[in-house]
């Protein structure tokens, strides 16, 4: 008996991963940066008025803080590389200070960490895995991150023991629907257009609607 080196097939051998950044990753990540960085600037000047609607309950506030955090997740998604998350993110958070932002040079600070939140999440499924349960934990993590920074480091400090719970565990839901879930559904989305066609985000989507859509007869 010997083993045959016939029944290997391309079909069965799997590549090895590539985590190099390449020339489109960093320019399709900064570009992901600086769109994300202008809505950032923009859902800042609407930070005002649509915490005072939720004013009904202390702290409920931080369901707002997705709305900078979804960067991070979306190029961590995309581009699947180490780094990626904090890239975009800090490119983000540098593009929505240079515009004008209330919070100055502690919005850098903030997208680092919010950044970190993110990869960390990604890098502890080793960047290999970006089913919908990653993306939500990975949004999940930034928005520990916010939660951390905006209880401990900000105004909202000297408040009582359950604001800081209730703005806490606001903010981790608002990572996780806002980043996690919307970033999850505008891969999806980007991919079908053929926009991804360059990243393997773009052709698993088309492998998985291929195999889901019935071929006409």
């Amino acid at each position: 008996m010997h083993a045959s080196t016939e029944t290997l097939s391309p079909s069965t051998t799997r590549k090895p991963r590539v985590l190099r950044w390449r020339v489109v990753d960093i320019v399709v990540a900064s570009v992901i940066g600086v769109a994300s960085g202008v809505i950032f600037w923009a859902w800042g000047l609407a930070w005002s008025p649509l915490s005072a609607l939720l004013a009904f309950t202390p702290g409920l506030e931080g369901l707002l803080a997705g709305g900078w955090l979804f960067a991070g997740v979306l190029g961590g998604l995309i581009i699947r590389k180490p780094g990626a998350a904090v890239y975009t993110e800090v490119v983000a958070a540098v593009v929505s200070m240079l515009i004008g932002t209330q919070w100055g040079f502690s919005t850098l600070i903030w997208g680092i960490v919010e950044g970190l939140g993110a990869e960390i999440v990604l890098a502890l499924f080793f960047y290999a895995n970006w089913r919908l349960g990653v993306a939500l934990l990975a949004g999940a993590g930034a928005g520990v991150a916010v939660g951390l920074l905006d209880t401990t480091f900000t105004s909202y400090a000297a408040m009582d023991v359950g604001y800081k719970v209730v703005y806490f565990v606001s903010a981790v839901v608002s990572g996780t629907i806002l980043a996690g879930l919307m970033s999850w559904l505008a891969v999806r989305g980007l991919a079908r257009t053929g926009a991804l066609s360059r990243f393997a985000a773009g052709r698993e989507t088309g492998q998985v609607d291929r195999t889901l859509t019935p071929s006409a007869r």
